[in-house]
């Protein structure tokens, strides 16, 4: 075997060691509440938070849906894809403030939103946007559990 084949091997299996390890250190995921305060209406009673690098990657990736009063809040994130999704969701664009930007109703799987003038989205079963009447520039009030 030649050096070249040696050092491929090797770092292969350098790799495949240093993914299980990052494979058991997943971050534990924490909670929030997500509030329209413009309309007064409540968008998330659990809100999941993607904060790093691997919950933002998974997002929704591998659930059969959301259930009502569910969500989950990616940031920083400024577009997001529903490929290999099973069920539409809607997206709720926030900028650092937490103003409304965009807000995308009833998204198919398989399809790709943005929005260049946001920091974070809100994933929300399909439905929930209309039915609380959120629109662009209402406020949102997110608060973290501790």
């Amino acid at each position: 075997m030649d050096s070249q084949a040696v050092s491929s091997t090797k770092a292969r299996s350098i790799l495949k060691r240093m993914t299980g390890l990052f494979a058991e250190q997943r971050p534990v995921a924490s909670f929030a509440t997500a509030f329209n305060e413009t309309r007064s209406r409540n968008l998330a009673a659990q809100l999941e938070v993607a904060d790093n690098s691997y919950t933002r990657r998974k997002g929704l990736l591998g659930r059969d849906g959301l259930p009502p009063g569910a969500g989950l809040w990616i940031f920083p994130c400024e577009s997001v894809h529903t490929f290999a999704m099973r069920f539409p969701i809607d997206l709720v664009y926030l900028d650092r403030k937490l103003v409304v930007r965009k807000v995308r109703s009833n998204v198919p799987p398989g399809k790709i939103s943005v929005c260049f003038t946001a920091h974070s989205v809100i994933e929300l079963p399909a439905g929930t946007a209309v039915a609380t009447g959120t629109r662009p520039g209402d406020h949102i009030s997110i608060v973290r559990e501790t």
